[in-house]
């Protein structure tokens, strides 16, 4: 036997998120799936801690850069050497044919700066006038200066901007009205 009471409340719930107006930004959808690297060039220096070019410069030539091939790659030199700066471009230019993209850094800035080149691509006039949720919890690590960076595209056109999920925000901006009088 049905209680018809329960059925009324039942029918009477409404899910205010799912008619709001917010607009929810899931920056986990803009990652950049692919094999990331990190290039060190430390094993390329004399004793790990000085640069010789000729030395530098065979490597380069020898080196198997097709293991890259489709990989996103971050240069860095562990050691606590002076390591010229054309040293990071050679190699840079060695790598680029295979890889997808080369950056200077660790992996955590290489994933910043894909997010960063995903972020340049949003056309950020459908955020225009919209109350935008920056969506917190994600199933990839988001950088913290991708929540920043898109903070940044949002702010001057969004009419409000908080964090979180859309049944639990955190206010963070909201455009002031201007009266006419």
């Amino acid at each position: 036997m049905i209680d018809k009471e329960k059925v009324d409340v039942a029918a009477e719930i409404v899910n205010r998120v799912a008619t709001s107006a917010l607009v929810t930004l899931d920056l986990e959808e803009y990652y950049t799936p692919g094999e990331r690297v990190l290039f060190d060039i430390k094993p390329w220096l004399y004793q790990e801690l000085i640069l010789k070019e000729k030395d530098f410069r065979d490597h380069i030539k020898s080196h198997n850069w097709a293991q890259y091939k489709g990989k996103f790659v971050a240069i860095i030199c562990s050691a606590d050497a002076i390591v010229p700066t054309w040293a990071y471009m050679l190699v840079t230019i060695a790598m680029q044919p295979y890889a997808k993209f080369v950056c200077f850094g660790s992996i955590a800035e290489l994933e910043t700066q894909l997010y960063s080149h995903a972020l340049g691509e949003i056309n950020w006039q459908q955020f225009n006038n919209a109350k935008v949720v920056i969506k917190g919890c994600s199933k990839v690590e988001v950088p913290m200066a991708t929540y920043v960076e898109a903070t940044n595209y949002l702010r001057p056109i969004a009419a409000s901007i908080m964090f979180g999920e859309p049944c639990s925000t955190v206010p963070l901006f909201k455009k002031k009205i201007i009266q006419q009088a």
